[in-house]
């Protein structure tokens, strides 16, 4: 059977162990440093999540304004593609 004394030492060397590896877990390379630098990368990605679901909100409601406008189409067929109608006459000028 076990002895009474190594009974009562077992806590005490628990104590001991917990005391000496707590510290040493938390401050190596892969304890608390690196939880701080995933934390920090975590806050990064979450900002660049917001910002794309801004981005997805916006081209969204471009998407439904193309969909319902047809004055929205011809808007976006003049600025972004130049484009012009059979009717209208263009003019080019040199910048100097």
């Amino acid at each position: 059977m076990i002895s009474e004394t190594w009974l009562r030492g077992l806590p005490l060397a628990v104590l001991t162990i917990s005391l000496v590896a707590v510290p040493v877990l938390l401050l190596e390379p892969q304890g608390l440093p690196r939880m701080r630098a995933l934390e920090g990368e975590l806050r990064g990605v979450e900002a660049e999540n917001a910002e794309l679901r801004r981005d997805v909100g916006k081209l969204r409601s471009e998407v439904k304004e193309l969909r319902e406008n047809p004055t929205a189409v011809e808007r976006i067929a003049r600025e972004q593609l130049g484009l012009v109608r059979k009717s209208e006459v263009v003019f080019q000028f040199d910048r100097k």
